[in-house]
């Protein structure tokens, strides 16, 4: 690996292990074994870099989600199973990858201390609500519409971060995924009778 990927692996250690607030640009290149000139030259600050991996991680983790669970899937795209399914592999990653988890909440809780870092984050949410369309539409991110992704991108994210606090604050209490489907179900029926 060159500098920018070296740069860009130890930027996610110090992530998963200090958070943000707590990540030095000389604990980065310690971790990634460069030095500190080459953080500027190839992602131009400390927070670019942080931010790129923050997003680097996020995406490995958004596409585990939509993947088949052991056993093969009993939904297809768009069924009430699928969409269980897919919260399942999304609560699953809550204690499996807390470290991340957790990062995420300290973006959003320390925001105000973080503003270079939220501003750069504020214009990636577009792309994660794109990529969280696609994981439930199974259209492929780039071919996702801007539409989808301001309707039902928009929806799954906030299911997402609900779902997130839940789960960090109190597993035990938390909402199931077939609680979250059939909460959908009732919903989406009654929606319709309506209709």
């Amino acid at each position: 690996m060159g500098h920018r990927e070296d740069l860009l692996e130890g930027a996610k250690r110090c992530l998963l292990d200090k958070g943000f607030v707590r990540t030095t640009a000389r604990e980065i290149v310690k971790e990634s074994g460069t030095n500190l000139a080459s953080i500027g030259y190839h992602y131009g600050s400390k927070d670019a870099l942080l931010v790129e991996a923050f997003l680097a991680l996020i995406e490995e983790m958004t596409g585990a989600f939509g993947q088949v669970p052991p056993g093969g899937g009993a939904g297809e795209v768009g069924s009430f199973e699928r969409f269980q399914e897919i919260w399942e592999g999304v609560i699953r990653s809550f204690p499996e990858s807390r470290a991340l988890w957790m990062l995420n909440l300290e973006v959003v809780t320390q925001g105000e201390r973080l503003a270079g870092v939220r501003d750069l984050l504020a214009k990636a949410q577009v792309e994660g609500r794109r990529g969280l369309a696609s994981v439930f539409t199974g259209v492929a991110e780039g071919a996702v519409t801007d539409d989808v992704v301001e309707a039902e991108g928009r929806l799954y994210s906030v299911l997402l971060n609900g779902l997130l606090v839940q789960w960090l604050f109190d597993p035990e209490t938390a909402t199931g995924a077939e609680q979250l489907t059939e909460g959908m179900r009732r919903v989406m029926e009654r929606a319709a009778t309506r209709a």
